[in-house]
């Protein structure tokens, strides 16, 4: 079995990737070893090579939607075989044993390992995560195309799932990108009466193809007041500062608006503009296996896929930049030539 990987790695942070050899060391009982063919980019593998967080260790192998065969499995391993096709996300590992795991929210985890944090992960040839949470790929998805789902997808899907969104909903979804361009198309199979809020324009179209019924200007004051409780879900993909009364505003009675974009400022929350409407606001992180496995079944059934655009491995500098310049439509996967194409 290998134990030496390559991956493409940053030195320091903001640098650029460089093609380097690293020794895995020994398979651990509970792991699974996969090939990459393919990886998608998040702007958290931007962050954590920017050292945005202020976690990142360097040289640093990013990588966290990967789809790719298991080629080799721990002893201690349950339900996968050599030669399963997988996909992996930003979890590595979870303890199994917490409360938390054991009712089934391995990620919220306090131990959870992060595929990049401290360790290399999918930009690379091979990358290992313990098995719960290397979760089959249905025959009905395209390798070519699922990675994203395994972040950008389950991370907008697990509230849709997991905080009560009904087909009767009025919804909305703040920011048409990686993220939300998925959202639309869940929630519009979800049953959902669909609003995309975005400050691109050129994006109305497509996201009324995507599953938008309505599209509203996210910048537009006027109209957004006009929509003043209207919601019972709003779900937040972008990672920027908006007028966030005027959003909560918009929530009907027991509505919610709910974080999944990594907004770096504080949100000023005003207890009456929660009380008066009995109105909540949280945020989370991914899901659980069992959630992402629900997920596959969902786009399977829906013929769900992410836009993406594709750029060989050895292309990856080539890749960040064209996702840093605001350029990707909607996420962009590379592939390794060997497996991958």
């Amino acid at each position: 079995m290998h134990h030496t990987f390559h991956g493409w790695a940053a030195t320091q942070a903001g640098g650029r990737l460089e093609l380097i050899e690293f020794d895995a060391g020994p398979l651990r009982p509970e792991q699974v070893q996969v090939t990459v063919e393919s990886c998608g980019i998040c702007h958290s593998d931007l962050s954590m090579l920017d050292n945005a967080w202020g976690n990142s260790r360097y040289p640093l192998v990013a990588g966290h939607e990967v789809i790719g065969v298991v080629e080799a499995v721990g002893a201690q391993t349950k339900g996968l075989a050599v030669g399963d096709r997988v996909g992996l996300g930003w979890f590595a590992g979870s303890c199994l044993a917490c409360p938390t795991c054991l009712s089934g929210r391995h990620h919220l985890c306090a131990s959870a390992e992060q595929i990049i944090v401290g360790r290399h992960g999918g930009f690379a040839d091979r990358v290992r995560v313990n098995w719960e949470w290397a979760i089959k790929l249905p025959a009905a998805l395209d390798p070519a195309s699922a990675g994203p789902l395994f972040c950008g997808g389950i991370t907008v899907f697990a509230p849709i799932h997991d905080c009560g969104v009904k087909p009767t909903h009025r919804v909305g979804v703040i920011g048409i990108g990686g993220l939300g361009h998925l959202a639309l198309q869940f929630l519009n199979k979800w049953g959902c009466e669909v609003t995309a809020f975005t400050s691109h324009q050129a994006k109305a179209a497509e996201a009324r193809h995507l599953g938008a019924h309505h599209v509203v200007s996210s910048r537009d004051a006027a109209a957004l007041k006009s929509l003043a409780r209207s919601f019972d879900f709003l779900l937040v993909t972008a990672n920027v500062t908006l007028d966030w009364a005027a959003y909560l505003a918009a929530l009907a009675p027991d509505g919610r608006l709910h974080f999944v974009g990594a907004v770096l400022e504080p949100v000023p929350v005003p207890a009456f503009s929660l009380i008066g409407g009995r109105k909540s606001l949280s945020g989370s992180p991914l899901g659980s296996p069992a959630t992402v496995a629900t997920m596959l079944e969902f786009c399977a059934r829906h013929h769900i896929a992410p836009v993406i655009e594709t750029f060989p491995m050895h292309q990856l500098n080539a890749a960040l930049d064209h996702l840093r310049a605001g350029k990707a439509r909607h996420r962009v996967v590379v592939q390794n030539e060997a497996t991958g194409g």
